[in-house]
């Protein structure tokens, strides 16, 4: 299965923040989104997602036979670095609402307690309030509720810069795992963070997606990224 984006524009008044997306993404990949600050990549991802309109051009996926078809809102999962989860109810409780709201799409339930153990969320912390967990806490039940609905697009925007040292590689862990089924792309602005778990690098600069040619030395790959980053404060 592939993502494919043909000439996707997006202007705010006079600033034109995507320029010509053109692009493809592949199923069984980690895509590190890599770009300066304020260079478009939540914009993109709110495109996709289908919150922003677009002023031109189409995303769509295409079926491992060749079909092509629209990129729905049920097909996309969207990880944000602020959770958003309802603090008013219990692990438990937002868990179990969630399984009985989806009870259709979703193939093969598993007892809610499997889900807590998957995530590693610890027993006794299964039935407190939301509002009470950490923000590593409530970034794993986000993921959760992702991994459960099993998108066909998976969008992670920044959501490992402000977890703890233990807490992102649990994450990291669980996003490999993913990558197998889904199309996975993780928006960030920390180099050393793609490099270690992407599989694929692409740069959001000047408006549009570039892809980093894979080398054997990372060195080289860092100059690479780096240099066409600055090129921002030369335009």
């Amino acid at each position: 299965m592939e993502l494919k984006i043909e000439h996707l524009q997006k202007h705010f008044e006079k600033k034109t923040v995507l320029r010509d997306i053109n692009f493809s993404f592949s199923q069984g990949k980690i895509y590190g989104l890599l770009g300066r600050n304020g260079a478009g990549k939540t914009t993109l991802f709110n495109c996709l997602n289908q919150d922003l309109p677009i002023d031109s051009g189409r995303f769509y996926l295409v079926s491992e036979d060749g079909k092509e078809f629209p990129l729905g809102v049920d097909h996309i999962g969207y990880v944000l670095s602020t959770p958003q989860v309802p603090e008013f109810l219990t692990a438990r409780e937002f868990l179990k609402f969630f399984l009985e709201i989806n009870e259709q799409q979703i193939p093969d339930p598993q007892p809610i307690d499997a889900y807590f153990d998957f995530i590693n969320i610890e027993k006794e912390d299964r039935d407190r309030l939301l509002k009470d967990f950490s923000h590593g806490m409530k970034n794993k039940m986000q993921m959760l509720i992702n991994i459960i609905a099993h998108p066909k697009v998976l969008l992670l925007d920044e959501p490992l810069t402000s977890l703890d040292v233990v807490v992102a590689e649990e994450m990291k862990e669980i996003l490999r795992e993913l990558k197998k089924d889904s199309i996975l792309i993780l928006s960030t602005h920390i180099m050393e963070l793609a490099l270690d778990l992407c599989d694929e690098i692409v740069l959001l600069n000047h408006g549009v997606l570039s892809e980093v040619p894979q080398q054997a030395e990372e060195e080289v790959m860092r100059a690479h990224i780096l240099s066409a980053l600055r090129e921002e404060d030369h335009v």
